[in-house]
Protein backbone atom coordinates (compact mmCIF):
# COMPACT_ATOMS: atom_id res chain seq x y z
CA UNK A 1 0.00 0.00 0.00
CA UNK A 2 1.46 3.34 -1.07
CA UNK A 3 1.77 5.77 1.84
CA UNK A 4 1.14 9.44 1.26
CA UNK A 5 2.72 12.04 3.52
CA UNK A 6 -0.05 12.00 6.16
CA UNK A 7 -0.37 8.21 6.16
CA UNK A 8 3.40 7.90 6.55
CA UNK A 9 3.48 10.34 9.47
CA UNK A 10 0.63 8.52 11.22
CA UNK A 11 2.26 5.11 10.73
CA UNK A 12 5.67 6.35 11.84
CA UNK A 13 4.35 8.00 14.99
CA UNK A 14 2.38 4.88 15.97
CA UNK A 15 5.26 2.50 16.66
CA UNK A 16 5.32 1.30 20.25
CA UNK A 17 8.83 -0.05 20.88
CA UNK A 18 11.28 0.26 18.00
CA UNK A 19 11.67 1.74 14.55
CA UNK A 20 14.60 0.36 12.55
CA UNK A 21 15.93 1.83 9.30
CA UNK A 22 18.30 0.24 6.81
CA UNK A 23 19.87 2.84 4.52
CA UNK A 24 21.79 1.68 1.46
CA UNK A 25 22.34 4.71 -0.75
CA UNK A 26 25.32 7.11 -0.95
CA UNK A 27 22.99 10.04 -1.64
CA UNK A 28 19.41 11.02 -0.85
CA UNK A 29 17.84 13.96 -2.60
CA UNK A 30 15.55 15.46 0.03
CA UNK A 31 13.96 18.74 -0.97
CA UNK A 32 13.80 20.03 2.60
CA UNK A 33 17.56 19.56 3.03
CA UNK A 34 18.68 21.36 -0.11
CA UNK A 35 19.71 24.70 1.44
CA UNK A 36 21.26 23.03 4.47
CA UNK A 37 23.25 20.66 2.23
CA UNK A 38 24.48 23.52 0.03
CA UNK A 39 25.57 25.45 3.13
CA UNK A 40 27.41 22.35 4.38
CA UNK A 41 29.21 22.01 1.04
CA UNK A 42 30.24 25.65 1.18
CA UNK A 43 31.40 25.70 4.82
CA UNK A 44 32.00 22.09 5.84
CA UNK A 45 29.88 22.76 8.93
CA UNK A 46 26.38 21.81 10.00
CA UNK A 47 24.64 23.55 12.87
CA UNK A 48 21.18 22.15 13.50
CA UNK A 49 18.85 24.22 15.66
CA UNK A 50 17.58 22.83 18.96
CA UNK A 51 14.04 22.92 17.58
CA UNK A 52 14.84 20.80 14.50
CA UNK A 53 11.65 18.74 13.93
CA UNK A 54 13.44 15.40 13.48
CA UNK A 55 15.57 15.89 16.57
CA UNK A 56 12.53 16.86 18.65
CA UNK A 57 10.75 13.74 17.41
CA UNK A 58 13.71 11.51 18.24
CA UNK A 59 13.98 13.05 21.72
CA UNK A 60 10.27 12.58 22.37
CA UNK A 61 10.39 8.94 21.29
CA UNK A 62 13.52 8.36 23.36
CA UNK A 63 11.97 10.00 26.43
CA UNK A 64 8.87 7.80 26.07
CA UNK A 65 11.00 4.62 25.96
CA UNK A 66 10.72 4.07 22.21
CA UNK A 67 13.90 3.50 20.18
CA UNK A 68 14.90 4.56 16.72
CA UNK A 69 17.77 2.52 15.29
CA UNK A 70 19.51 2.99 11.96
CA UNK A 71 22.23 1.22 10.01
CA UNK A 72 23.68 2.99 6.99
CA UNK A 73 25.66 0.82 4.59
CA UNK A 74 28.54 2.78 3.07
CA UNK A 75 31.60 2.38 0.87
CA UNK A 76 34.52 4.79 0.65
CA UNK A 77 35.22 7.34 -0.53
CA UNK A 78 32.21 8.91 1.16
CA UNK A 79 29.99 10.99 -1.07
CA UNK A 80 29.47 14.66 -0.26
CA UNK A 81 25.98 13.75 0.85
CA UNK A 82 27.26 11.08 3.25
CA UNK A 83 29.70 13.56 4.77
CA UNK A 84 26.72 15.89 5.30
CA UNK A 85 24.58 13.10 6.70
CA UNK A 86 27.36 12.07 9.07
CA UNK A 87 27.47 15.66 10.35
CA UNK A 88 23.73 15.37 11.03
CA UNK A 89 24.14 11.96 12.70
CA UNK A 90 26.07 13.64 15.55
CA UNK A 91 22.85 15.46 16.42
CA UNK A 92 20.68 12.36 15.92
CA UNK A 93 22.82 10.37 18.36
CA UNK A 94 22.75 13.19 20.92
CA UNK A 95 18.94 13.21 20.63
CA UNK A 96 18.78 9.48 21.40
CA UNK A 97 18.88 7.72 18.03
CA UNK A 98 21.06 4.60 17.75
CA UNK A 99 22.96 5.23 14.50
CA UNK A 100 25.43 2.67 13.17
CA UNK A 101 27.62 2.46 10.09
CA UNK A 102 28.34 -0.70 8.11
CA UNK A 103 31.37 0.02 5.95
CA UNK A 104 31.63 -2.47 3.08
CA UNK A 105 34.57 -0.78 1.34
CA UNK A 106 36.91 -3.77 1.49
CA UNK A 107 34.44 -6.56 2.06
CA UNK A 108 31.58 -8.34 0.36
CA UNK A 109 28.00 -7.63 1.23
CA UNK A 110 27.17 -10.14 3.98
CA UNK A 111 23.72 -10.81 2.54
CA UNK A 112 21.86 -7.58 3.20
CA UNK A 113 19.39 -6.23 0.66
CA UNK A 114 20.19 -3.23 -1.53
CA UNK A 115 16.74 -1.86 -0.69
CA UNK A 116 16.05 0.72 2.00
CA UNK A 117 13.32 -0.09 4.49
CA UNK A 118 11.84 0.82 7.84
CA UNK A 119 10.67 -1.89 10.24
CA UNK A 120 8.30 -0.92 13.02
CA UNK A 121 7.99 -3.12 16.11
CA UNK A 122 9.34 -6.01 14.01
CA UNK A 123 5.86 -6.37 12.52
CA UNK A 124 5.36 -3.70 9.84
CA UNK A 125 7.71 -3.09 6.91
CA UNK A 126 7.80 0.01 4.76
CA UNK A 127 9.84 -0.25 1.57
CA UNK A 128 11.56 3.04 0.78
CA UNK A 129 11.92 3.40 -2.99
CA UNK A 130 14.36 5.79 -4.66
CA UNK A 131 15.60 6.77 -8.11
CA UNK A 132 19.31 6.49 -8.94
CA UNK A 133 19.80 10.17 -7.98
CA UNK A 134 18.43 9.52 -4.48
CA UNK A 135 15.06 11.19 -5.02
CA UNK A 136 12.20 9.32 -3.45
CA UNK A 137 9.71 7.47 -5.61
CA UNK A 138 7.45 6.10 -2.89
CA UNK A 139 7.00 4.63 0.55
CA UNK A 140 5.09 1.37 0.46
CA UNK A 141 3.68 -0.53 3.42
CA UNK A 142 4.25 -4.16 2.47
CA UNK A 143 1.11 -6.28 2.67
CA UNK A 144 2.56 -9.68 3.55
CA UNK A 145 6.33 -9.36 4.05
CA UNK A 146 8.55 -12.22 5.16
CA UNK A 147 9.01 -10.82 8.68
CA UNK A 148 11.52 -13.48 9.60
CA UNK A 149 13.75 -12.36 6.71
CA UNK A 150 13.49 -8.69 7.65
CA UNK A 151 14.28 -9.48 11.29
CA UNK A 152 17.33 -11.46 10.17
CA UNK A 153 18.50 -8.54 8.01
CA UNK A 154 18.03 -6.16 10.93
CA UNK A 155 19.93 -8.42 13.34
CA UNK A 156 22.73 -9.00 10.81
CA UNK A 157 23.10 -5.29 10.04
CA UNK A 158 23.16 -4.33 13.72
CA UNK A 159 25.65 -7.06 14.60
CA UNK A 160 28.14 -6.03 11.90
CA UNK A 161 27.78 -2.25 12.07
CA UNK A 162 29.89 0.11 14.12
CA UNK A 163 28.16 2.58 16.46
CA UNK A 164 28.40 6.00 14.83
CA UNK A 165 30.30 7.45 17.81
CA UNK A 166 33.05 4.82 17.23
CA UNK A 167 33.17 5.03 13.42
CA UNK A 168 36.16 6.87 12.00
CA UNK A 169 35.92 8.62 8.64
CA UNK A 170 39.72 8.99 8.48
Amino acid sequence: MHLGRDQWATLFDSFEREAFRLETLPVYSVEGEKEEFEEFLATGKLDLPEDDPWLLKVQAFHNSGRRIRRVHIVTRPLSDYLRYEFAAYRYNVAAGEDVRILDLTDRDNPGLPDQDFWMFDESRIVSMNYRADGSQISRDLLEDPDLRQYRQWKDLALSLATPFSEYSTD
